[in-house]
């Protein structure tokens, strides 16, 4: 079935379940939605309105799947979880692996962590407790503690029945890991070659010696970018003495990089997160805050357009061509912001290459800026018939986008220094400068040469 066939069909189910639960014929669900992936019923589950929403969960309740949880966008998950009782949510978490059990709580406040704590046991208390101390958005709170690992003088025949008979195993795994007796990491085994290798082989002589091993405290964007580069499939988590706590999958590495995507092109936009499933006045308020600076920026470029209004008063042409300047500054620096901090993000961008770029920028938009200002003086001087304005528009033109490629580089780099968000700050502080110097150079050589 393709992905567009799907898509459809989901859509059509999701219409099949808002008419049901509109019409109050709840226990008609199971029948319909029986057989289908956790991910697709969290996708029918957040088409829904709030309101519908509870009468879906009322309706599926006896046979509520808690593998839905980790799919739901986390403000429908809350939403979903304050409709659940303590005990339901405590035999929702003991369902899910360590990993998505603590994905479900830790965007939880203090107060429903603690009420969702004393529902469960003492070890699921402790594990979580403990998966909390770690740093946020660090590779242990992403770290499965559910991990296949075996002694390095095991064989192959021993860890095999030993699998078999295994009654804690993750739900998912590529590879075992082979440690030492002190549980350090030494190597790993793909799946494939302990099914393939013969079995009185030890796992010293026939595991994969890399291991990679990341620390529990290491940035969930470092661990993305490791499993980039090596190509893995799985990774070990080890603790300050170097023991093995855990594993991270690629699946949970996949979400890490769509997040941090998401969250790059959000605050490109000058959003702080996504709100699309936020309620009304949550969503006003996030977005107004963006939309202040923005106000305050134009109000800016306002006052330097007055400080030039005698200028504008003896030839008002300046005032139709002055947003040419300040609009190519602007999508120039647009460019270059995207790219930087892109490439801070990926760790592409660094110390050792970092003036090579701020040059590449620099004459990239001055060429840039010499082409278009040539094209727009043709058009201004067969317009206007004005060579002496065609000079004073290319110059100011070249000169902001000069500084567009120049700031586009070096702002997000200041502002990453300063352990500040580039892709949220830089946008907004370009745009403004883009915007002022644009009016402020073109206005004072006109207010020069000019008049």
């Amino acid at each position: 079935m393709s992905s567009e066939t799907t898509h459809q069909s989901l859509a059509e189910r999701a219409a099949q379940v808002t008419w049901i639960l509109q019409e109050g014929y709840s226990s008609a669900l199971h029948p319909l939605l029986e057989g289908l992936h956790a991910g697709d019923l969290a996708l029918i589950l957040q088409s829904l309105s709030p309101s519908l929403r509870a009468k879906f969960i009322q309706g599926i309740r006896p046979h509520f799947n808690p593998e839905i949880l980790p799919f739901l966008d986390e403000t429908v998950r809350e939403e979903v979880m304050g409709l659940l009782d303590p005990q339901e949510l405590a035999a929702a978490l003991g369902a899910l692996d360590s990993d998505d059990a603590f994905l479900v709580i830790e965007d939880l406040d203090q107060d429903q962590q603690e009420k969702i704590f004393q529902s469960i046991t003492p070890e699921e208390r402790q594990s979580l407790e403990e998966t909390l101390g770690y740093p946020e958005a660090s590779a242990g709170r992403l770290m499965q503690k559910e991990v296949v690992a075996f002694r390095d003088n095991k064989t192959v025949d021993q860890v095999k029945q030993a699998i078999a008979h295994h009654k804690s195993l993750p739900d998912v795994f590529y590879d075992l890991f082979v440690v030492d007796a002190q549980n350090h990491p030494l190597g790993f085994l793909p799946l494939s070659r302990l099914l393939t290798s013969p079995g009185d082989s030890t796992l010293v002589q026939i595991m994969t010696p890399e291991t990679h091993p990341i620390s529990v405290t290491t940035d969930q964007e470092s661990v993305a970018l490791l499993f980039k580069r090596y190509s893995l499939l799985s990774a070990p988590v080890v603790n300050e003495a170097g023991k093995l706590v855990g594993m991270i999958t690629l699946d949970d590495v996949m979400d890490v990089i769509d997040e941090e995507a998401e969250e790059d092109i959000m605050h490109l936009g000058g959003v702080a997160s996504s709100d699309f499933y936020l309620p009304f006045l949550p969503t006003l308020f996030a977005r107004l805050q963006w939309l202040i600076v923005t106000l305050l920026n134009t109000l800016l470029a306002s006052a330097v357009i007055d400080h030039f209004k005698v200028a504008l008063e003896k030839k008002v042409t300046l005032g139709v061509l002055m947003p040419i300047v300040a609009s190519m500054g602007g999508s120039a620096g647009t460019q270059v912001v995207t790219v930087t901090v892109r490439a801070l993000s990926n760790h592409s961008l660094n110390q050792v290459n970092m003036a090579r770029a701020i040059l590449k920028e620099i004459k990239v938009s001055f060429c840039n800026g010499l082409i278009c200002a040539f094209f727009l003086s043709v058009v201004t001087l067969s317009y206007y018939e004005d060579p002496a304005l065609c000079v004073v528009l290319a110059a100011a033109l070249v000169f902001n986008m000069l500084w567009a490629g120049f700031g586009g580089t070096v702002i997000p780099l200041l502002l990453s220094r300063l352990d500040m968000d580039p892709a949220l700050s830089a946008g907004p502080l370009l745009s403004t400068t883009t915007d002022v110097f644009g009016f402020a150079i073109f206005l004072g050589l006109s207010m020069t040469f000019l008049i």
